[in-house]
Parts: C-alpha cells; sequence; structure tokens
C-alpha cells in the first residue's frame, strides 16, 4: 500500500482520472462533515455498533468494474480506517491502493479537536457536504 500526504493524493488523482477515489468514514461523517469533491462513499464501518461492512470488498470491486489494476485511493477521518479497508481490498487483489495520510479531518490537536493541523480539508482541498 502506498501512503501519500493529502496535497500529493489530490494532484495524483488529478493525474490519473481513472482513479476511483474512496471515502470509506461512515455514512453519518460522510453526510454531515463533508466529504472530498468526487469521493464515493463506501462505509468501512458503520452503523450503532460500528461493525465493520461485510460488503466492502463487494462494493468496491462493483464500482472499480472488471480492472483489479485500477489504482484506488482511500481516505477516512484521520488515516487510521482506510489502512484497514486497504489492506482488505489488496488481499481482495487490488494491485495499487494508496492511503490518504492524515485523512479527511486530520490529526487532533492539543485541544482534542481536528481540522486544525493538517488533513484534507485543513489544506485547502476541494470539498462538499451534502
Amino acid at each position: 500500500m502506498e501512503h501519500l500526504e493529502p496535497q500529493p493524493a489530490y494532484e495524483f488523482l488529478q493525474q490519473h482520472p481513472a482513479a476511483l477515489f474512496i471515502d470509506c468514514r461512515s455514512t453519518m461523517e460522510y453526510f454531515f462533515v463533508g466529504h472530498p469533491a468526487g469521493a464515493v462513499h463506501v462505509a468501512w464501518n458503520d452503523g450503532d455498533d460500528w461493525e465493520i461492512n461485510p460488503h466492502f470488498v463487494a462494493e468496491v470491486k462493483r464500482l472499480a468494474g472488471e480492472a483489479s489494476e485500477r489504482p484506488l485511493v482511500i481516505i477516512c477521518r484521520s488515516g487510521n480506517r482506510s489502512v484497514d479497508a486497504g489492506l482488505a481490498l489488496e488481499a481482495a487483489g487490488f494491485a495499487r491502493v494508496i492511503n490518504v495520510l492524515r485523512g479527511f479531518e486530520g490529526e487532533l490537536d492539543e485541544r482534542h479537536h481536528r481540522n486544525s493541523k493538517n488533513g484534507w480539508r485543513h489544506d485547502g482541498l476541494p470539498w462538499e457536504q451534502s
């Protein structure tokens, strides 16, 4: 698995329009916190019990089509969940999985707040809120 900071990940997506950009955060996070522009939502964990989505890999395969060589760029809140999701995708045969370090909201600051140190949104990259 490759790991890129948000700005290089954004540049990779611009240079590789066939890449599939996956936001693997929960449904609540995706819709209420916002999400990177162009990202497709496929939750890795979701629901009241924060269960791993048993259909995650199958949903990504459906979106990616037959091309297991298609690059996958995966993002979560802080860059941790996306590692687990990325490992599952690699185990399923995807050849190029790229994790976005620091994620959408970034690391916690000294007051335990996000979006103040780093991350996709902090870095001023395109995002939207549904």
